[in-house]
């Protein structure tokens, strides 16, 4: 009889991956244009940068596989505010974009397999200033 190794749990960058996978197709269905993963500046970082209809979107995208440590949103602090904040300003220095801007957060639950239970879209969930 043959017997299965055990699942090694997943480390917490493969679950952010697997979440923000998630999180994209699910801003594109719902009519979300995508335009930048994982933009990275010296003063932050923005997992998802979309735009819809008029509005330039950055997305923070929070992936838990259970709620022990409380909402994937209540990750979202004050600090990772500000970080995100920063790094749209640099996104948006560089582009000359002009548009409104707004904050989302997508929260992906995660089965222990690595699927998705469900998607929750937070929009306009924290201030730029």
């Amino acid at each position: 009889m043959l017997r299965r190794k055990p699942r090694k749990a997943k480390t917490k960058q493969e679950l952010a991956r697997i979440g923000e996978d998630h999180a994209a197709r699910y801003l594109r269905s719902r009519g979300y244009r995508v335009l930048e993963r994982n933009f990275r500046a010296r003063s932050g970082e923005v997992d998802i940068i979309a735009e819809q209809k008029d509005s330039l979107v950055f997305v923070e995208v929070k992936a838990r596989s259970s709620n022990e440590f409380g909402e994937p949103r209540e990750a979202v602090t004050g600090w990772k505010q500000r970080r995100i904040v920063n790094a749209a300003r640099a996104y948006i220095a560089r582009g000359g974009d002009e548009r409104s801007v707004r904050f989302d957060v997508v929260e992906v639950f995660l089965t222990p397999e690595g699927g998705v239970g469900r998607i929750e879209l937070i929009p306009h969930a924290f201030e730029g200033d």
